[in-house]
């Protein structure tokens, strides 16, 4: 089963670290990706320009409305995502928890849905 691994932190704390912390989190990530790449459960991952680059769309009696910046001002932003293949829940959730997002941040884990042939 596949599993969406949506990494949430506080990007305003990014802005504050120092280049030297930005370089051991960027190689704690790459360090964990390997990891995963190396099990042969990654899917696909990413990660995301800042809020500031995003752009909300919504349409409203068929008038396409967009917004600056993310839909809700939260203290957590999403960062990044692995999409991984896990074999159950608790398989997915030893994955996230091994994310170095999850020290200073969150990760949410869902499954990812999946629809028949015929469409439902």
């Amino acid at each position: 089963m596949q599993y969406m691994l949506l990494i949430y932190g506080d990007q305003a704390s990014w802005d504050t670290r120092t280049e030297e912390e930005r370089g051991q989190i960027f190689e704690a990530y790459g360090a964990f990706t390997q990891e995963l790449q190396d099990s042969g459960a990654m899917v696909a991952g990413d990660a995301l320009e800042p809020t500031d680059t995003a752009t909300t769309v919504r349409v409203q009696n068929d008038d396409v409305l967009t917004t600056d910046g993310p839909f809700a001002e939260t203290k957590e932003q999403l960062g990044g995502y692995y999409l991984i293949e896990a074999d159950s829940l608790d398989e997915a959730i030893g994955w996230a928890a091994k994310i170095p997002g999850a020290r200073h941040g969150s990760v949410e884990v869902r499954p990812v849905m999946v629809f028949e042939e015929d469409g439902s």
